[in-house]
């Protein structure tokens, strides 16, 4: 008795499995439907693609459109000052204080306390270095 239970729990759960497991891929091909009002059966065919018609290239001129213009893409505007609090900025290895906005890095200027956009001047700039 329990050999048979065993076969037959083993033999549904193949079966739950393997149904399970398939995928149905609906065909391309044409398909019958039976209709329930009438008798008659419908055909139902896959609808061939539409093929644009061809013009003679001889006797016409080839017709120019006029393409939009590109519109240029709106970026950003950053300004070149901003206010930051200190505790939010972060320190280089040489000490200046930056903070980084969207790929934009600021630097803190020391002698007023503003951050501006980074620029090559203030490599040589002492307002932009620390005091020790």
């Amino acid at each position: 008795m329990l050999k048979k239970t065993v076969i037959v729990l083993i033999a549904f759960t193949g079966f739950l499995l393997g149904s399970c497991g398939r995928k149905i891929i609906p065909s391309k091909t044409t398909t019958l439907i039976p209709s329930k009002e009438n008798s008659n059966t419908i055909i139902n065919k896959p609808s061939p693609a539409v093929e644009p018609s061809k013009t003679d290239t001889v006797a016409t001129a080839p017709v120019e459109t006029e393409k939009p213009a590109p519109k240029a893409e709106a970026k950003p505007e950053f300004p070149k000052v901003i206010t930051v609090n200190d505790n939010a900025a972060s320190k280089s290895v040489d000490g200046r204080l930056f903070y980084d906005v969207l790929g934009h890095r600021y630097w803190r200027n020391y002698k007023d306390g503003k951050y501006y956009l980074f620029d090559k001047s203030m490599y040589n700039n002492p307002d932009f270095k620390p005091t020790k």
